[in-house]
């Protein structure tokens, strides 16, 4: 995959405009705070299921993303397996860019 989505999910990031950690990004697609969810590819099967079935259930979008390394690298954190994008700006021009893919 190309990185440039990667660029604007830093950008969110830096803005306040994302969450992270599996409860948190649960807590905010039930909120419908949540606009977007970014989910590593080399997820563990259990929390891709849960993540995947929160979304489906409060109709948030998401999409499955490169693998967990460049997922964190992205937001400079360590480990990060799954983002929430927070903002309907950011989010429409994360899934426009993974759509050009």
């Amino acid at each position: 995959m190309t990185s440039k989505y990667l660029n604007s999910v830093g950008l969110a990031f830096r803005a306040g405009k994302c969450s992270v950690g599996e409860e948190k990004i649960v807590k905010d697609v039930q909120n419908k705070r949540a606009k977007l969810v970014l989910i590593a590819s080399d997820i563990g099967p259990h929390t891709k299921k849960k993540l995947m079935d929160k979304c489906h259930t409060y109709e948030v979008p998401f999409a499955i993303v490169d693998d967990r390394h460049t997922l964190a690298h992205a937001i400079g954190k360590h480990q990060r397996v799954a983002i929430a994008i927070l903002d309907a700006g950011f989010a429409a021009k994360i899934s426009s860019l993974l759509s050009d893919q």
